[in-house]
């Protein structure tokens, strides 16, 4: 057997010219468009607030569709509920003159009320709340009627009402006035009694006048203490407009609920009890975004 010549042999460089080697790319992943990444963002931040409350609620419906499924159940299912009402839901801005009125005129009745009561009650426990918080004098002699007014039920003022404004309209906004006031004022005198003392020894070195130190150095700092005491109180003004229609009558959703209670409209009770328990949460959550935005997040939504 022939030993090939050392010449014949190829160099290393020729055989790696021969067989160059294979470029290696690296490997990236595909990146999502911009517009799906921020779609998928938003859903799944969608998802995680809407998801958690649909599970309970769902579940709520499901038991009381099987527990008042049968035919001597006192209260409607759920299925028959939305039957019963399907003209009342689909169509709520009709009106037949009168008092047969859609529900969203009802509603809109009773927020009108609500604003107007829940005004002058924020303005005057805001106020009160303030001279409270700053004087010592003024809380020692005004706290302990307070104290005694605010235990008063909201519907034991609405006789007095009625005699005092002679109408039922003034008298539901004085029931929202007189219920509201207290979570405000209450509220507003604890923010100002703590304030801390860096800041009231900041406006002397400033030589702040007293409506400089107010605007910005009380407010500002006792607005988480105010805007809590808010959203207690426009809860607290639409629970008591719903009782006070109830006895006063006319255009509103309190008095729709009675008159579907006297007749025997059970169905529509529960749709309106929905929508109210509906307002109540948007009117909530708008003190509080409203108070988010004043405070610059340090009242919590």
């Amino acid at each position: 057997m022939s030993v090939p010549a050392r010449d014949s042999v190829p160099a290393p460089e020729t055989r790696v010219a021969a067989f160059p080697k294979a470029k290696v790319l690296p490997i990236v992943a595909a990146r999502p468009k911009p517009w799906r990444a921020r779609f998928v963002a938003v859903g799944r931040a969608v998802a995680g607030k809407v998801v958690p409350p649909l599970i309970p609620l769902l579940f709520l419906l499901v038991v009381w569709e099987l527990l008042c499924a049968g035919p001597d159940a006192a209260l409607p299912p759920p299925s028959r509920v939305v039957a019963d009402t399907w003209e009342l839901i689909t169509d709520p801005f009709y009106d037949r003159g009168g008092l047969d009125k859609g529900l969203f005129w009802h509603l809109f009745a009773s927020l009108q009320r609500v604003l107007l009561g829940y005004s002058l009650a924020a303005i005057g426990g805001v106020a009160i709340g303030t001279l409270i918080g700053q004087s010592q004098w003024a809380m020692r002699s005004l706290d302990p009627l307070f104290q005694v007014l605010r235990t008063v039920p909201p519907l034991a003022w609405l006789p007095l009402a009625l005699a005092a404004f002679k109408s039922g309209e003034p008298s539901a906004i004085f029931v929202i006035f007189i219920t509201a006031v207290w979570p405000i004022v209450i509220n507003t005198a604890v923010g100002i009694r703590n304030i801390p003392e860096d800041y009231r020894n900041v406006a002397r070195v400033l030589q702040l006048n007293p409506l400089e130190y107010a605007v910005k150095i009380m407010i500002p700092a006792a607005a988480p203490y105010i805007f809590t005491g808010l959203r207690i109180g426009i809860g607290l003004s639409w629970l008591a407009i719903v009782a006070a229609e109830m006895l006063i009558g006319g255009v509103g959703i309190g008095f729709f609920i009675w008159d579907a209670w006297n007749s025997s409209l059970i169905s529509d009770i529960i749709v309106a009890l929905i929508y109210v328990g509906i307002i109540g949460f948007f009117l909530d959550r708008s003190v509080a975004l409203v108070g988010v935005l004043v405070t610059r997040g340090t009242a919590t939504s």
